[in-house]
């Protein structure tokens, strides 16, 4: 926890992708490898990143297989838990392209959508406003790796097209936005999630949006 009471909080909200996830051994990453982990050294002690990622979270649609990766479920619990929020980091989506759930990229931004009215109605700043939001579209699914093959069968053409869907979104509730996908690939281990290169990326590119804000 950051001791600096004036410290800017930054809340980063994903799945595995925030979470750390090894592709190569499905362990975590340690937090200096893990993107909020390098974001946090960057910035130094005048900010304070928070970490909530979760393996498997999806937008805001129930996984059978796996109860408690509802994004939108979790949501409101969270800001209430760690408000007041400066900025809010999101990056979903992922999952939500996985074969069983059935859903468009037209479907997943408007999951995206509700997380951020929940935000909207939910979270609040040191001045009791909105937080700032920085709205992120993550990496493009790998779906030709055999390890992503079982439950992402073809999701790679639904993840190509996120990116536009949440660029339109951002622009209409003018929002910062980032699509990750054009600044790292994941890994060829389970095409799915990043190496610690794309960690380090990522954090770098995080920071100087930030700090421009």
């Amino acid at each position: 926890m950051n001791t600096n009471p004036d410290a800017i909080k930054i809340l980063c909200y994903g799945d595995s992708n925030t979470w750390g996830y090894i592709p190569s051994t499905e362990e975590r990453y340690p937090v200096n490898i893990r993107w909020t982990g390098r974001l946090q050294e960057l910035l130094g002690d005048d900010f304070w990143v928070v970490e909530e990622g979760l393996n498997g979270r999806t937008t805001n649609v129930e996984d059978p297989d796996s109860p408690g990766k509802n994004g939108l479920e979790y949501l409101l619990p969270c800001l209430k838990t760690h408000n007041p929020i400066d900025l809010i980091i999101l990056m979903l989506g992922t999952n939500d392209t996985k074969e069983k759930f059935s859903r468009k990229a037209a479907m997943i931004a408007s999951g995206i959508e509700d997380l951020l009215e929940e935000i909207r109605q939910t979270a609040y700043d040191r001045n009791h406003h909105v937080p700032r939001i920085l709205l992120l579209s993550p990496p493009y699914v790998d779906d030709k790796v055999t390890k992503a093959q079982e439950d992402f069968t073809s999701a790679t053409k639904t993840s190509q097209e996120l990116g536009d869907y949440y660029q339109r979104i951002a622009e209409k509730k003018d929002l910062p936005f980032i699509d990750i996908a054009e600044l790292v690939k994941v890994s060829r281990e389970d095409g799915i999630h990043l190496e610690p290169e794309g960690h380090k990326t990522i954090a770098k590119s995080l920071y100087q949006i930030i700090t421009s804000l």
